[in-house]
Formats: C-alpha cells, sequence, structure tokens
C-alpha cells in the first residue's frame, strides 16, 4: 500500500511541520510513505496530476483554514477520476462540524486532532486488508456508506515516542525555512484559540528537543519558527533553551510565540545578551483591557506585559512583533483604538490587528449567537458585526492595519507618522485620518510599491492639512522616503523634488563632497558602492534646526543586502558640525 501525506502551503516557502512527523510516527508497519507538498496557488489540473502520477493508494490531507476549500474541491475531482482511492482529511480545520464534510462522497476516514496515533492504527489496519474499529479520534465511512465514529481518546501522553523526522532526513530544509516545535499545548484557555482544547502542556525532553536544535543549527537552517503555543509557559525550561541556542547557533535567525508577562528576571537578563537579526518575539497582547480579557479568559496582564516589552525593546536587540484583535465581545470602537495607542506606545518593531476569528471548535465560537457576534461561515470565519462594533467600524480598523503594514510595520513612513500624532493627538487618530482618505479613494484595494505608498501619502497631506503643517508633513516625508529605499537625484517623486539641496552654492557643495568623501575613504577595498542623495529640509529638523542639510548614504556590493545611512550637516556658515544622528 503506498500513501501519500500532503497539503497545500499558502506560499511556497512554507514547509510542513505536520506531514513529517506523521510519517515518522507511521515508520515502516504502514506500506510506503511519501509527503508531497503544493501552493493552494497551482492550478487544479497540475495539483491532480501531481498527486495521481505517484500511484497512491491513500492520500491523507492536511487541512487548515487557507487550503480547505481547494482541498474538498481536489477530493472531489480525485474521487470521481479513481473511486477506489481511499481519501483521508486531518488537521484543524476538519477536527470539529464534520457532518457538512461527509457530504463530499471520496472522503473515507477523517482523523480529530492530534494525527499520530489514529493514523498510524487507519494504515496499519488498511495494510493488512482490514478495516480499523473503535480508534480513538477516527472517524470512518464503512463500506455501506454509514459513518463510525471511534471514541475521543487523549492525545500522545509521551511526545518522545515520535521518531524525530529531522535525524530520519524527512523535512526539507532547503526553502529556508522551518517549522519547530517543542511542545504540544497550551497552559492557557482563551475562549478564542483552538488551543484552549488541549487542556495539558506537554514537552518533548530536553535530550530530544536539544538533539533536533542541534540538527537544525547546524543546517543553518536561516529561518526556524517554534510553532509553541507559548514557548515560556516554563520560565526555567525556557531560560535554558534560550541559553543552548544562544551557545549554539550559526547564523540562524528564530521566531518564538511567548508569553512577555512571563519573562522573569533572570530570562530577561540573558536576552540581553541576543545578537541582532537573531531571535523574533510574537506577543499576544489581544487586548489591553482587563475586562476583556477577563471575559475570553486570557489571564496575560497588560501591566506586566509592557513591562517586559519595554525592557526587551531598551536592553535587547530582539524584534518584537506584537498582536491585537479588533471584535473581542465587549470591545467598542473607541476602546480598539485605546488599545492600538497604548501598544504603539511601546514601541514594537511590528504591530499587527487582526479581526476576530471565530474558529471551529473554539469556545468563543460555541458561544456566538449568545454574544450576539456574527461572522463569515467560511473562511477564516472573521467577525463581521458585533453589539459593539458595526461592519463600517471593522472596515476602518481593516483599512488602519494594512496602512500599518505598510508604513510602521516596514519601518517606513516613521517621522512622518510621529508628527502627524503629534498633530492628531494620538496614533490611532493619525492612521484612522489615513485610513478614511485611502479607503475614500479606494487606494488600499491593490498592491501599493513603496513610492507610489509615498506618493500617495503626500497627496493626503495636500488634501487633509493646512500650509504651515503640510511643508513639515512632506518634509518628514521626503526623509522617510530616502531612508526606505535607493533614491536618485533624477528619479525624485514629484513631492521631493523642491527639497533638493541648490547646486549653486560652493560652499554647501564642498561641505557634501567632504562629507561623502570621507565615508568613501572608511570603505576603501571592501567591494562596497556608495551612492548618496543630499535634500534640504529644514521645516522636518526640529529636533536640530542647525543642521537642515539631510545626507542620505546608499551602500550595496555583491552578495550584501542595500544598507542606508543617514547624516545630518549644518548650513555652511554656521558653528554646527557633521553628525550621526
Amino acid at each position: 500500500m503506498h500513501t501519500l501525506l500532503t497539503t497545500l502551503h499558502s506560499k511556497f516557502i512554507h514547509p510542513s511541520l505536520a506531514l513529517p512527523y506523521l510519517a515518522a510516527y507511521c515508520g515502516t508497519a504502514c506500506g510506503t510513505i511519501e509527503i508531497v507538498e503544493a501552493t493552494v496557488h497551482e492550478p487544479r489540473d497540475n495539483l491532480l496530476a501531481l498527486l495521481l502520477q505517484h500511484r497512491p493508494d491513500v492520500i491523507a490531507f492536511s487541512v487548515y483554514l487557507w487550503n480547505r476549500e481547494e482541498t474538498l474541491a481536489l477530493v472531489d475531482a480525485l474521487h470521481l477520476i479513481r473511486p477506489e482511492l481511499r481519501l483521508v482529511l486531518g488537521g484543524p480545520e476538519v477536527s470539529y462540524a464534520q457532518q457538512e464534510l461527509w457530504r463530499h462522497p471520496g472522503i473515507r476516514a477523517i482523523v480529530r486532532g492530534e494525527g499520530e496515533a489514529p493514523l498510524r492504527a487507519l494504515l496499519h489496519s488498511w495494510q493488512r486488508g482490514e478495516e480499523p474499529q473503535g480508534v480513538a479520534r477516527l472517524s470512518l465511512r464503512r463500506a455501506d456508506g454509514s459513518i463510525a465514529e471511534g471514541p475521543d481518546g487523549p492525545p500522545l501522553a509521551d511526545l518522545d515516542t515520535i521518531p524525530s523526522p529531522f535525524a530520519q532526513g524527512l523535512v526539507d530544509c532547503q526553502r529556508g525555512f522551518v517549522y519547530y516545535e517543542t511542545s504540544r499545548g497550551c497552559p492557557y484557555r482563551c475562549a478564542f484559540c483552538m488551543s484552549a482544547l488541549d487542556r495539558q502542556v506537554r514537552s518533548f525532553s530536553p535530550a530530544r528537543i536539544e538533539a533536533d536544535l542541534l540538527w537544525l543549527l547546524r543546517q543553518r537552517v536561516p529561518k526556524i519558527k517554534l510553532v509553541d503555543r507559548t514557548f515560556n509557559y516554563d520560565a526555567a525550561r525556557a531560560r535554558e533553551l534560550f541559553a543552548f541556542i544562544l551557545r549554539h547557533n550559526q547564523g540562524s535567525h528564530l521566531h518564538f510565540e511567548i508569553g512577555a508577562h512571563l519573562l522573569d528576571d533572570d530570562t530577561l537578563q540573558l536576552l540581553r545578551q541576543v545578537p541582532a537579526e537573531t531571535f523574533q518575539f510574537e506577543i499576544g497582547v489581544q487586548s489591553c483591557l482587563p475586562d476583556s480579557l477577563r471575559r475570553v479568559q486570557r489571564h496575560a496582564p497588560f501591566d506586566q506585559l509592557s513591562h517586559a516589552v519595554r525592557f526587551l525593546r531598551q536592553h535587547s536587540q530582539i524584534h518584537l512583533h506584537l498582536d491585537l484583535i479588533a471584535g473581542l465581545p465587549g470591545e467598542s470602537f473607541a476602546q480598539i483604538c485605546t488599545n492600538i495607542d497604548q501598544v504603539l506606545a511601546l514601541q514594537p518593531h511590528h504591530l499587527q490587528i487582526e479581526p476576530l476569528k471565530l474558529l471551529p471548535g473554539a469556545p468563543l465560537r460555541q458561544q456566538a449567537t449568545a454574544l450576539g457576534l456574527r461572522f463569515d461561515p467560511h473562511p477564516p470565519y472573521s467577525v463581521l458585526v458585533t453589539p459593539d462594533l458595526d461592519f463600517s467600524e471593522l472596515e476602518r480598523l481593516r483599512g488602519l492595519s494594512r496602512l500599518l503594514d505598510l508604513t510602521w510595520n516596514q519601518q517606513r513612513g516613521r517621522r512622518f507618522l510621529q508628527m502627524l500624532q503629534s498633530h492628531h493627538g494620538s496614533a490611532s487618530a493619525a492612521l484612522l485620518a489615513l485610513t478614511d482618505f485611502f479607503q475614500s479613494r479606494q487606494l488600499l484595494r491593490f498592491p501599493l510599491t513603496g513610492r507610489s505608498l509615498f506618493e500617495r501619502l503626500a497627496s493626503c497631506i495636500e488634501h487633509l492639512y493646512p500650509p504651515p503643517l503640510q511643508t513639515r508633513l512632506v518634509e518628514a516625508l521626503c526623509a522617510d522616503y530616502a531612508d526606505a529605499e535607493l533614491v536618485s537625484v533624477n528619479n525624485l517623486p514629484d513631492f521631493c523634488v523642491p527639497r533638493r539641496c541648490p547646486t549653486d552654492n560652493p560652499a554647501l557643495s564642498t561641505a557634501i563632497s567632504h562629507s561623502v568623501d570621507s565615508r568613501l575613504a572608511t570603505l576603501r577595498g571592501q567591494g562596497i558602492k556608495l551612492q548618496y542623495l543630499a535634500l534640504h529640509l529644514p521645516a522636518a529638523s526640529d529636533d536640530d534646526p542647525a543642521r537642515p542639510i539631510h545626507l542620505f548614504f546608499y551602500l550595496s556590493g555583491k552578495g550584501r543586502p542595500l544598507h542606508i545611512e543617514h547624516q545630518r550637516l549644518a548650513w555652511p556658515g554656521t558653528s554646527a558640525t557633521s553628525r550621526q544622528p
């Protein structure tokens, strides 16, 4: 018997974590097993051909939010092409509310929840020519068409019984990105999360974790994303693993989902040692309001969380990605804006604002009707209306989130945003002013390149703000644009053209040339090319009005990412000297 384990990713670079673990656990007792990965963007005919060319007897699909519809379409087509083919579904998207799934006649079995044990029992029985009987967390279509529901059962108590898929060579490490888990389950019961159903945190043994991590680090995988729901649920355990990684890392970047409120002083001190570009922490704030957190049973006090974030921001080089949810029960539009202001005040590198999703199996989905939460019945099940938010308010928040992604989260436009925040009195008010302008002109419907984004922001300034403020905002935008990408003096956008340094001032030209020559001297022999741009931005220089000349150095070279440096120069004839801000 030949089995394909397969899934459809949202992007090619995303490797599967589930499939290698399933293959390792099934071993050789289930016939031959092959892993085939594809993406949702490939034409369906191509996917059918890809799967069938392997001549499988069984195809087991791992099903998620992003691939449910395309997976079910494949199931229907495969059943028509080869009715005898046994098709199995598993994963979070099919573990709950299965009744509608059985309408697809090609489905022979559905695995509920953690998949290793039920899938091995199923494949082992079929390999021996038998039908499985009473397998926990397995639903089966019998030959007569009836559905046999196996009992509920606990997940694996000892995760080390799953052989390492890394040691067995089952994990594709050639995409530059690998998922890894050190534990399963979550100590919290957040009503919006499916992890609330897995009430026990189970960890692989320290020896197993260190062996897998060492293997990954020695492969020099560029990015390792740990998918533990709360990596630091045990402070001492997390601290030991952080220290182990720091001792053995050879250039990998690691992403962790952590509870910032759980970071103790010893761990915070250790994290001061993390080199730049090495760790990223994803921190689920979700809400800053105690009543909101209490309603969804999330126990992560904002004061403790914010203390840890401020410490990390001030004393570490860890990239901080914070999350907020829009649409939690009881939260109004104004309260969500307050959340945004409080979190942006922590200066995270990235702030993600996502609408509440009513996921199948999550406690909040079961309570949705009682709470008045109306949501899209199709993936990703986003909330559409709540008793405290109408659709138009959620749409404004969605636009705000998109603009935040295009600007703050991309390290673009931060001077401009800070100046706009001072004018409006809060970050959320500034972002909403931009959002309303962009949405009223349908500017967020399509992708925006860096230049087109800045040009539209300049248009917003022209239409919304009085002339004195316009000048300051446009000059801040010019500095932000020059700091965001390689800009040539011959290819400036229209809003930057008037800010070019005059070429008829010999003293100014000499000062600029001196700075450029000095920087070139430090780069000699390194194979680095230097280009530069000089802008006169007096209105944007309130922080240092004696240095209104903004000089941008663009350093590039073979195999090197573009590096941008920013210097400030005094106008010739003043006493100020150049300095690096």
